[in-house]
């Protein structure tokens, strides 16, 4: 383990120190529970780093030349059909298992374990990708946990999902008239959604962002008030501990949901230049990683795990801003959780993995472009 920490990508590690920080210091005291958030993310995080530094540990090829993902996979599956019978509803959606000590949410699972079947899938079979039957193979991967996700309901993490298989099917070498294809099925499948699977709550969140106003006190509340934050935070924010909006609970969900505006409103301008810098550079060194790493698996999963936090990211911060519907996802590395903030550490132990272990490439069975997926 001593000659692979010295070949650990410190630059990304480095670069994550700060989101918690500034994590941290938005959930100290924050509004009523005072410092419930703060202590146990603090614990989230220590076991988080646990996590990664015992991915990075292992050789990632465990995961590309074995059938330990496909079984992952089932098993995610199968924990998100059983929320439906013992999973707790928590803002309408039955999202979580609810645990003594925690809560567990299998959905952040399903996210990481599904760019790994991804990545697998896609990897082994680069010279005839462009076949239209892949885009359909793959999308049952993807469509099984969006089916069962949706019917939590929960629309967000359901288009996060939709995007990760979206876009690594894009870089894997589809056809554009294939994308098209995909397209017009994605806006029939939005239409059925919309007149039988959405719930009220969200199809009001939706027409709420058109005109938030129309509600004030309803659906556009919570919009208002998150514009409200970013807003009133101006050029250098209003200082740690001083933010109005989160500290006197007129934000809602300023520990998980609307963490960006809570942080906005302290930090001002300035800290989200700092914040994006920061994250930057966290996905170019993801991307860094795959683009050298020695086989198509690494870089598939490099560039599906860079979409799921970028996407991710984008959707938080565009609800946060008014920019897009509330659709309660969180940010990577910032929100408070431990479900999500696990997954994402195993991620970056992953790629660490693949930086450290220094292989010379040669082809193997879970390497080659051909085979069968196990």
């Amino acid at each position: 383990m001593g000659g692979a920490l010295k070949r650990f990508d410190w630059i990304l590690i480095a670069a994550l120190v700060p989101l918690f920080a500034w994590s941290l210091l938005t959930l100290k005291n924050l509004g009523s529970a005072g410092d419930y958030f703060f202590t146990r993310q603090v614990a989230w995080i220590a076991v988080g780093v646990v996590v990664m530094f015992f991915l990075a540990s292992l050789d990632w090829r465990i995961f590309s030349n074995s059938g330990v993902i496909i079984v992952l996979y089932f098993v995610s599956a199968l924990l998100l059909l059983l929320l439906f019978l013992g999973g707790t509803r928590v803002h309408g959606a039955a999202s979580w298992f609810r645990f003594s000590i925690a809560s567990f949410q299998p959905t952040e699972l399903i996210k990481l374990i599904l760019i790994l079947v991804l990545a697998k899938y896609f990897s082994r079979r680069h010279i005839d990708i462009a076949r239209a039957r892949h885009i359909f193979i793959s999308g049952a991967y993807a469509a099984l946990p969006v089916g069962l996700i949706l019917l939590q309901p929960d629309l967000g993490s359901a288009v996060v999902v939709l995007a990760i298989w979206f876009g690594m099917t894009l870089v894997s070498g589809i056809k554009p008239r294939h994308l098209l294809a995909i397209v017009g099925v994605g806006l029939l499948v939005a239409g059925v959604s919309w007149f039988h699977l959405f719930a009220s709550y969200q199809k009001a969140r939706i027409l709420t962002f058109l005109n938030p106003s129309f509600d004030p006190k309803g659906a556009g509340y919570n919009a208002i008030q998150s514009m409200i934050a970013v807003g009133s935070g101006q050029i250098f924010g209003k200082g740690v501990g001083y933010g109005s909006q989160s500290r006197l609970n007129f934000l809602p969900e300023s520990h998980t949901d609307f963490i960006f505006a809570a942080f906005a409103e302290e930090w001002g301008l300035v800290g989200i230049v700092v914040f994006f810098i920061f994250f930057g550079v966290i996905v170019w060194r993801i991307l860094y990683i795959g683009l050298h790493s020695p086989g198509n698996f690494t870089k598939l999963f490099a560039i599906g795990f860079s979409i799921f936090i970028v996407f991710q990211s984008v959707i938080h911060i565009g609800m946060n801003m008014g920019m897009l519907p509330i659709t309660g996802v969180s940010l990577p590395f910032m929100s408070y959780g431990g479900s999500g903030l696990l997954m994402l550490m195993a991620g970056v132990g992953i790629l660490e993995s693949v930086h450290a272990h220094d292989y010379t490439y040669e082809t193997r069975s879970g390497d080659s472009w051909e085979g069968s997926f196990v």
